[in-house]
């Protein structure tokens, strides 16, 4: 085995051909995020974005995207943005971690959503948890059809609301794939608006990830479009998600709606529209990524697992990474683990963010 490693901006077409390859070749692979072009369009905002290319017979097998901080603190592309992590490779190939890390340049390499398949990371592996995900079978049938047969739960409550929401406001109209930047400004306007309300950190606070997202909705390739999708009522836009799409797989990635109209449930019916959608523009999995909430629960059809976790090699710099960062994880985890924990905490951020908002007025 070979290892170079490379700028991202620096992958020849060949490279990224047999990256895709290796995509198409393993369904863990499908996922948007682990395309060559969401790690070239992080690499334009993150200066520390590399690849290491895994090479066998002198031909690429394999992938690594990462983020190099300084003192050789490694990180998953997009970490805490990113929703599914990997090295990328055909079948059967197999790495020694501390050597992929030597070869880097890293002395540790911190995960959160890395694909559980990734058995060489294993004893690197701090946590396991579920990310669910929506299987859409294709078919032809329109979406009150679709939405009754496969949500009979909750098919009542939702024609319900949409027919409420016709008669207060306009006629519901879904467009999967909305090329109006303006709608794009709407839904960040909205989600940072949220964030803060909730006491989260607002990531479109933070310049690079709108110059991101706003890049990545200009982006239209095989593997790896942005997708934005717009629920209409009337002319008036209720709420709206932004995400990427591979071939096979759409990635949910920032919802959000129209406080205003919250009682019609306007996210749940986005997502609703979004699968039924999707099915019919050749996707196979809606992904919703890890995370407890409420409305995941009611739309899944199974989950898959992604790993977190501190690959490292023998390095004091490793040891002091891991000794600050395990921790706060782990913390965090714990609250999210345990309702009894979690409520009262996300009661605090939201006294939190509502504070913040009455100050910034």
């Amino acid at each position: 085995m070979h290892i170079t490693v490379h700028r991202a901006d620096e992958l020849t077409d060949a490279q990224r051909k047999s990256w895709h390859a290796a995509m198409d070749e393993s369904p863990e692979f499908a996922n948007p995020f682990l395309a060559p072009e969401f790690a070239q369009g992080v690499a334009r905002h993150r200066a520390g974005v590399r690849v290491a290319v895994l090479h066998e017979g002198g031909e690429p097998v394999g992938f690594f995207p990462y983020e190099r901080t300084s003192f050789g603190v490694g990180r998953a592309l997009g970490l805490g943005l990113s929703d599914c992590q990997a090295l990328v490779h055909r079948p059967g190939v197999v790495w020694d971690t501390r050597r992929l890390l030597s070869a880097c340049g890293l002395a540790s390499f911190e995960f959160d959503h890395l694909v559980e398949q990734q058995k060489p990371f294993g004893p690197h592996v701090t946590g396991l948890f579920p990310s669910p995900v929506i299987d859409l079978e294709h078919g032809d049938d329109g979406y009150p059809e679709w939405l009754r047969a496969t949500y009979p739960g909750l098919a009542k409550t939702t024609l319900k609301k949409e027919r409420r929401i016709g008669r207060d406001i306009g006629e519901t109209r879904f467009v999967f794939d909305e090329r109006d930047p303006r709608a794009l400004r709407q839904l960040m306007r909205w989600k940072s608006a949220q964030y803060r309300r909730t006491g989260r950190m607002d990531r479109f606070s933070r310049p690079w990830i709108v110059d991101l997202v706003t890049d990545l909705f200009e982006l239209r390739e095989e593997h790896f479009t942005g997708v934005l999708s717009v629920l209409y009522a009337g002319d008036r836009p209720v709420a709206a998600h932004f995400g990427p799409r591979s071939r096979t797989v759409l990635a949910a990635w920032f919802t959000a709606y129209d406080p205003d109209v919250h009682r019609y449930s306007p996210g749940l019916m986005m997502h609703l529209r979004m699968a039924e959608t999707g099915r019919r523009q050749g996707i196979a999995l809606l992904d919703l990524g890890r995370g407890d909430k409420e409305y995941k629960d009611w739309l899944k059809t199974r989950e898959l697992r992604v790993a977190e976790g501190f690959a490292t090699r023998p390095h004091p710099v490793a040891a002091a990474h891991r000794l600050v960062r395990r921790p706060v994880r782990g913390l965090r985890n714990t609250v999210l683990a345990h309702p009894r924990l979690r409520e009262p905490a996300d009661r605090l951020l939201k006294t939190i963010g509502a504070l913040r908002t009455s100050r910034a007025r």
